[in-house]
């Protein structure tokens, strides 16, 4: 039997202070990403989707009308585990010119990723993805995710409220300024883009 684990963050839970709180970390890796682990190890046993690795799970339960539960579980733990990841201590700083050749510039980059992100409506996530030759900007509600869509994803922003209330209320464009800002691992988004 498979069973996920919790994954553990790359940086302890105050070494993203003061733009994101050790309480933020707590509940969100702590209890939200948790809960979607528990979740989904619970919703497979006994089907066919209890050996699959996390990635076959997404691509195979997205198209599957009664994985629904399922899917939604094990999306938001790919997404969650590539968010965390997307970001370091002492983050940030000018996005690399091998992102923002495509968009005209560095300026315009920031200024596209940070218009998709705060226009997510309700909960949701803005993401840079690599579509065959093109790297784009796109967004997902709820649990959706890239991978589910044939896309390769270089960079999650979660703009779910949970991800920035405790320190943000509901100042969301504050919270994806100081994500880009001083949190994004942009060695992280260039491993995936050269993978």
């Amino acid at each position: 039997m498979f069973s996920l684990t919790q994954f553990p963050l790359q940086f302890s839970e105050n070494d993203l202070l003061p733009y994101m709180s050790a309480e933020t970390l707590q509940c969100h890796h702590g209890k939200h990403l948790a809960t979607y682990i528990k979740n989904l190890n619970d919703l497979t046993v006994g089907t066919e989707y209890e050996a699959m690795p996390l990635y076959e799970i997404i691509k195979k339960s997205v198209t599957d009308p009664n994985a629904k539960k399922i899917f939604n579980n094990a999306a938001q733990v790919f997404n969650h585990d590539f968010f965390f990841k997307g970001m370091k201590q002492n983050g940030g700083g000018k996005a690399p010119d091998e992102i923002t050749k495509y968009f005209g510039g560095a300026d315009n980059f920031i200024s596209e990723i940070k218009n998709a992100a705060t226009g997510v409506f309700g909960s949701g996530w803005a993401w840079l993805v690599q579509d065959g030759d093109v790297i784009k900007i796109t967004t997902t509600a709820n649990a959706d995710t890239p991978i589910a869509h044939d896309l390769i994803p270089l960079l999650a922003i979660d703009v779910w409220e949970h991800a920035y209330y405790l320190d943000y209320q509901n100042r969301r464009a504050d919270f994806v300024d100081a994500f880009l800002t001083h949190l994004v691992n942009w060695d992280f988004v260039l491993s995936n883009l050269n993978k």
